[in-house]
């Protein structure tokens, strides 16, 4: 698999970053397990290319947590517990009252957010928005948005909407293709075709005996994950064609189904399906 030494071996992002675009992939509500099997089966080739996924503990229950802390460099960490001291940080935020020395590897950024710290760099940032918390229309819909220098949302980016991903990829290549030649990039993408309702990326009629039952479930939860695998070409091709590129691909959280058999459903709570998250770091093109 491509990426695989990549994504086992520790990372310099001292020697990333300046060199680099970042693309920032959030599969919003993946759960390991899924994407795990999928990964077995063949569904997900693309994202198969570029390593396995790695089993970690989600930074949070739902988006807002999740995304506060993913933002502040604090990525979904090795699912063994851990010391701060010994983990492998990507980005460290200095001065935060942990008495640490920054990582030897870690980029490090005196900024609010690992984000703000790469525009600070010269980094054209970039947020392609898609659960709520991205949309804008509320004074916490903006929170995640201002940190970026440009960030998108629309309707048609919407977990409802079942061609979401193809409309965030659209809008990515475009804005991409605006990027002055030796300006680098960190775009991130908020995937919520996996978030619920998914239903809809199988047959509606989804149900005991095709009884048109509209039913999130496993199933349409690995289907939309199918969907995007398949829809990743044309984003990496956009990057590609910029030149080298590092890639993170996580979940923020988890979440439960009606199969669960104590009874949970969804997310935001504690449960071995939200806090277990699936993640990768790849080179999409060295």
């Amino acid at each position: 698999m491509k990426g695989l030494v990549e994504n086992r071996k520790a990372i310099n992002m001292n020697e990333v970053v300046g060199s680099h675009d970042i693309l920032f992939i959030c599969l919003d509500c993946l759960r390991y397990d899924v994407a795990l099997a999928e990964q077995e089966n063949g569904g997900t080739p693309v994202l198969n290319q570029y390593g396995p996924w790695e089993k970690r503990s989600a930074p949070g229950n739902f988006t807002y947590p999740s995304h506060h802390a993913m933002f502040a460099g604090f990525l979904p960490a090795p699912i063994e517990p851990t010391p701060m001291t010994k983990k492998n940080m990507l980005f460290f935020p200095k001065g935060t009252g942990m008495g640490m020395a920054v990582p030897p590897n870690a980029f490090a950024f005196a900024e609010a957010t690992f984000v703000q710290g790469l525009e600070k760099l010269g980094y054209e940032t970039i947020c392609i928005g898609g659960v709520s918390y991205f949309s804008k229309r509320s004074a916490m819909g903006r929170v995640f948005p201002s940190m970026f220098r440009q960030s998108f949302w629309q309707p048609s980016f919407g977990c409802t909407v079942k061609e979401s991903p193809d409309k965030q990829i659209a809008k990515a290549v475009s804005v991409l293709a605006q990027v002055p030649e030796g300006k680098p990039v960190m775009l991130y993408i908020n995937f919520d075709a996996i978030h619920y309702p998914n239903y809809f990326y199988l047959d509606e009629r989804h149900g005991e005996g095709g009884t048109g039952v509209k039913r999130d479930s496993l199933a349409s939860h690995a289907a939309a994950l199918r969907y995007i695998d398949q829809r990743l070409p044309l984003l990496f091709a956009a990057f590609a064609g910029r030149g080298k590129t590092f890639v993170i691909a996580c979940a923020d959280h988890g979440t439960c189904y009606e199969e669960s058999d104590d009874g949970h459903l969804f997310h935001g709570f504690s449960h071995e399906s939200v806090n277990t998250v699936p993640y990768k770091h790849f080179f999409l093109n060295h």
